[in-house]
């Protein structure tokens, strides 16, 4: 009879034990990682943002850059940032709940993409940048497509940077099924051991972001990921992503309404938003979107092709119209032929 409280004492003495750690390793990401920037509070909703350079003649509108999923401004600030901030004013920020902004309480329910464009635009409006060209990456994708359906009036354009644009079909990994199906057990994975396991498998995780190049020397410090595996952090990550599809296929038929300019920036060897789902379908329904499709790149492409990622998003922003694809582009990737049979 004592076996099973020893067994329930000995799991709560190793939850607490883990809860310790993941508090310490919390911390300790935070004292590593200071904000980098300044904070603004619009509605209610403390963000961090850093802010450069200024707009010079004929250079186009201020630019607005928003990151993707498990990230923060960092992933701007080592690399697009300081090149487009010589000659536009460039905000980049932290997404609510990400690196150091806070999020709405859950309460009223999940933050859409939707409502985080209309916060950092409310937020830039505030700073002074009014109808910004709106830069998105991965996740953020579908930031910059609510900007355009919804919110046409404040902003200049759109930039997709490896965006996600479409929804897809079939479960993400066993993180995310794991929310949806045992969400007390995907709390209490968030407070033991995300933090304590999962920084030796970030390396393994931006392997395949960057692939097929190498992960350049120093990412992990430089882009401050540890801050993705705070608890909080983490919670909310998993349900944006959970709850993306869904919403984008909500999204998606609005699409021909949109008339702003758009720039499609993706990495042809990119595996996990590929530009066959989240690319290549828009052009038919948004006849003005231009392409520029990088060879041999993945799903950093502001990391690994900083100088072309640039110099697209500067002469899109003076208004420059890109070469349309220099081949026609497939809609879905080459599949092995199925036999029917007879009917």
């Amino acid at each position: 009879m004592k076996f099973p409280y020893l067994l329930l004492a000995s799991v709560l003495l190793c939850s607490a034990a883990l809860m310790v750690m993941t508090g310490v390793g919390v911390s300790r990401a935070e004292q590593q990682h200071d904000p980098i920037g300044q904070f603004i509070t619009v509605k209610g909703v403390k963000l961090h943002y850093v802010m450069a350079g200024e707009v010079m003649a004929g250079e186009g509108p201020a630019i607005v850059l928003v990151h993707g999923a498990s990230s923060n401004l960092r992933e701007f600030s080592s690399s697009l940032l300081p090149e487009l901030a010589k000659t536009h004013r460039v905000i980049a920020f932290d997404r609510p709940g990400y690196g150091f902004s806070e999020r709405p309480s859950e309460d009223a329910g999940w933050l859409n993409p939707v409502q985080v464009a209309s916060l950092l635009l409310d937020a830039s409006e505030a700073l002074g940048v009014h109808k910004p060209l709106i830069l998105g990456h991965s996740w953020a994708g579908s930031v910059v497509m609510s900007a355009l359906v919804h919110l046409p009036e404040r902003v200049s354009g759109g930039v997709l940077l490896s965006g996600v644009a479409g929804h897809w079909t079939g479960p993400l990994d066993w993180k995310y099924t794991l929310a949806e199906q045992r969400p007390w057990l995907n709390k209490l994975f968030a407070h033991t051991l995300v933090q304590p396991i999962g920084k030796h498998f970030v390396q393994e995780g931006l392997a395949e972001v960057f692939a097929p190049d190498p992960v350049p020397e120093g990412q992990v410090e430089r882009s401050g990921i540890a801050l993705a595996l705070r608890p909080k952090t983490y919670l909310y990550n998993v349900r944006d992503m959970n709850e993306l599809s869904v919403f984008m296929q909500t999204l998606s038929p609005h699409y021909h309404h949109i008339k702003s300019p758009l720039l499609i920036i993706h990495g042809e060897a990119d595996t996990l938003v590929p530009f066959w789902n989240h690319g290549r379908r828009l052009l038919p329904v948004i006849p003005q979107a231009q392409v520029l499709l990088l060879p041999k790149t993945g799903h950093a492409p502001h990391h690994t092709k900083t100088a072309e990622v640039t110099a697209a998003v500067l002469a899109f922003s003076r208004g420059e119209v890109r070469p349309p694809l220099a081949q026609p582009w497939p809609i879905w990737p080459e599949l092995p032929a199925v036999d029917l049979g007879q009917p």
